[in-house]
C-alpha cells in the first residue's frame, strides 16, 4: 500500500460524509466540485472535504482508490457514491437525502 493510499483510506474512515474536491467547502475551484458543495450546504449536513489541488498524490491516489477517473469524488460511511453527475441525480431523485438521513441517524 502507498502512503497516499493509506491516507485515503484514513480520511474515508475517519469521516461519515468526505468529498474528494479541487478547492475548499468556501472556494470550490473547478465548477463540479461547486455543484455538489452546493447540494451538501443545501441539504444541511455535516460533511468533510479534502482539497486534492494541495496533494498531487492523493488526487492521483484518489482516482485508483475508487477506480473512477474523475473529481470531485463523495464517500458515504466509507462507501464511494460517485462524482457530481452522480450526485445531481440521487439529490433530484431525493435518494442521496435518504442516504444521508440513516447515516446521521446512526
Amino acid at each position: 500500500m502507498t502512503d497516499a493510499y493509506n491516507s485515503i483510506e484514513k480520511l474515508v474512515q475517519d469521516n461519515p460524509i468526505i468529498l474528494f474536491i479541487k478547492g475548499t467547502k468556501s472556494f470550490p475551484q473547478c465548477g463540479f466540485s461547486q455543484t455538489v458543495v452546493n447540494i451538501f450546504e443545501l441539504m444541511k449536513v455535516p460533511y468533510a472535504t479534502f482539497n486534492v489541488l494541495e496533494n498531487e498524490e492523493i488526487r492521483q491516489g484518489i482516482k485508483t482508490y475508487s477506480n473512477w477517473p474523475t473529481i470531485p469524488q463523495i464517500y458515504i460511511e466509507q462507501e464511494f457514491i460517485g462524482g457530481a453527475d452522480i450526485i445531481v441525480a440521487l439529490y433530484q431523485e431525493g435518494k442521496l437525502q435518504e442516504q444521508i438521513e440513516k447515516v446521521l441517524a446512526e
